[in-house]
């Protein structure tokens, strides 16, 4: 069967809303020769009768009825197609919006990133900085082509992939008294002065939640950005900290720090790569997610 053209399909779909030869022709600027021309072109490929023409106008066949949805879809394909594939027209490099959160820029995501861009020298990728609620609202807005970020958030009407996991630790000077514990339960850290990392992160949130719960309030008079700062102000004696293995470790390394895993379920932490919807992304962000999600190998994370 030779493969079905868009002008015909347009004409097809035409006729059935407009249950006329000559209205659907007046739609698509043809003749109605040429409108008539093209339903027999379908119909020849079909093997079937797709319309009864009578008095009362055109009314479709069974077969008609079925080929209808049919039609409609494989115009969208087409239409999305030729929207993807434009990008590279006239040798335009192909561009992905990445929304990323600080754990996720700050560990696996940039080398995954690049890893990508070599393969793929003729896309390029922007990556931006938010907290994972803003990371979640700008794919949903349409800022960003794909948002990668902690699942705790929720992930909305956007659909999500799994990507890569971490595990957080409690980070203490080697002469803390904490220094000596193999684990520990978040509740057995709420007495101790702490560093508060980029203020409405979802980790900072969900310490002060769960410190209302256990009718406490959290001790901090020490607010930084960064995981590299957080390991200085522990590295200082001044107050200990919650953060990320994965992106801490050269610094825990450096400073000989103290790492202790929190055995708490939401220390495990799952990063997922959200968009609107796979179907309807363009061709470089459609690679890009592909590359992603193959990094996701289970709860990769343990404790240091």
């Amino acid at each position: 069967m030779t493969p079905f053209e868009p002008v015909s399909l347009r004409v097809f779909i035409a006729i059935c809303e407009e249950r006329s030869l000559k209205a659907a022709a007046d739609r698509e600027n043809l003749t109605t020769s040429a409108v008539s021309k093209r339903l027999a072109y379908i119909e020849d490929q079909i093997g079937a009768a797709l319309m009864h023409r009578g008095k009362g106008g055109i009314a479709l066949t069974a077969a008609g009825e079925a080929f209808l949805p049919a039609a409609r879809g494989l115009l969208q394909s087409m239409t999305r197609i030729q929207a993807h594939m434009s990008e590279y027209r006239g040798g335009t490099q192909g561009r992905v919006r990445v929304a990323a959160s600080m754990t996720a820029i700050g560990s696996f995501l940039p080398a995954d990133i690049a890893e990508f861009m070599g393969r793929h020298t003729d896309i390029q990728v922007s990556l931006d900085e938010r907290v994972s609620p803003e990371v979640l609202r700008s794919v949903e807005e349409g800022a960003a082509d794909l948002g990668v970020y902690w699942d705790a958030v929720g992930t909305g009407t956007l659909q999500a992939l799994p990507y890569r996991a971490d595990h957080l630790v409690v980070l203490v000077h080697r002469e803390h008294e904490l220094a000596a514990r193999k684990r520990l339960k978040f509740s057995d850290t709420l007495q101790y002065e702490r560093v508060a990392i980029k203020n409405g992160s979802i980790v900072q949130l969900t310490q002060q939640r769960l410190a209302i719960e256990e009718g406490e309030a959290l001790q901090y008079h020490v607010q930084v950005r960064s995981f590299d700062a957080a390991c200085r102000v522990v590295a200082a004696r001044m107050a200990i900290a919650i953060v990320p293995k994965e992106p801490s470790l050269p610094l825990i390394r450096h400073f000989k720090l103290r790492a202790i895993p929190l055995t708490d379920d939401w220390a495990l932490r799952r990063f997922v790569i959200c968009v609107r919807n796979q179907d309807e992304l363009p061709v470089p962000a459609r690679l890009l997610l592909k590359h992603l999600a193959s990094k996701w190998y289970g709860d990769q994370a343990g404790p240091v």
